[in-house]
């Protein structure tokens, strides 16, 4: 457990030493206050006549739901930029040969670069609390499902981390990696449109098999146990990939 803790506070002083952590960091934040922006503006125009109407206001449904699962787009491409050094840059630079003869297990460089690119990743969803910090102090809203919403968006980010790390193991052109892992990442995210009507087998697998099936219920502040199993096998899934990329690096050094 130490020496994973040391790699994933090492990756994560790496990111914050160049520029991608505040490339990544300034991105979100520019585009999600403008969305934020946008949401309380077009809330501030409809509150007087939704309470001349009589019409309840929901913050949750109306506001911070649609928001979150605004940033669950926006890191879509964020996502990418992160994953993409973590491997590939060590390739470049030469380090990996270092890497893979130090005293440290595939698993433990595995998992503890996947978590110091999660650690930046929180942090990006951090700076969307302050603005949903704003709702609480103009508003009530419900607690519980502004944090499974958040919840889901980190399962949702882990999954496509993992998928970045192990295409980031594949190549050491840091261009490369984030193009393929942003092709990937959108594919996945538009199997859903693609069989959205589709009633026949393989198309209800493809539905499945959409990051964004899965983000609809946490969006909405409901805990589905299939939607969480779905996210956490993933992101096994490529970290188990990574595990064996690395093995057959080790084979080839």
């Amino acid at each position: 457990m130490r020496s994973i803790f040391l790699i994933c506070r090492k990756e994560l002083k790496s990111y914050f030493v160049s520029p991608i952590a505040y490339a990544v960091l300034a991105d979100f934040a520019l585009v999600f206050g403008a969305a934020f922006y946008v949401a309380t503006s077009d809330l501030a125009r409809f509150l007087p006549q939704a309470q001349m109407q009589g019409q309840p206001l929901n913050l949750n449904q109306q506001v911070i739901g649609p928001l979150l699962g605004f940033a669950g787009t926006v890191g879509l491409f964020l996502l990418p930029m992160i994953a993409m050094r973590l491997f590939a840059e060590e390739k470049r630079s030469g380090t990996i040969e270092l890497l893979l003869t130090s005293p440290v297990s595939d698993l433990g460089i595995v998992v503890g670069k996947w978590l110091g690119a999660m650690a930046l990743y929180a942090c990006v969803l951090g700076m969307s609390m302050l603005s949903v910090v704003f709702m609480f102090i103009w508003g009530k809203p419900d607690l519980g499902p502004v944090l499974v919403a958040y919840l889901g968006l980190l399962l949702q980010g882990g999954c496509l981390l993992a998928l970045g790390t192990w295409i980031s193991t594949t190549t050491k052109d840091q261009i490369v990696a984030v193009v393929v892992t942003f092709h990937l990442s959108l594919l996945l995210w538009m199997l859903s449109w693609f069989t959205a009507y589709s009633n026949s087998i393989p198309g209800q697998v493809a539905n499945y098999m959409s990051i964004v099936t899965h983000m609809e219920n946490f969006s909405k502040g409901v805990v589905d146990l299939k939607d969480v199993v779905f996210y956490i096998t993933f992101t096994f899934f490529g970290l188990f990939c990574t595990m064996r990329s690395l093995e057959s690096l080790r084979w080839r050094s």
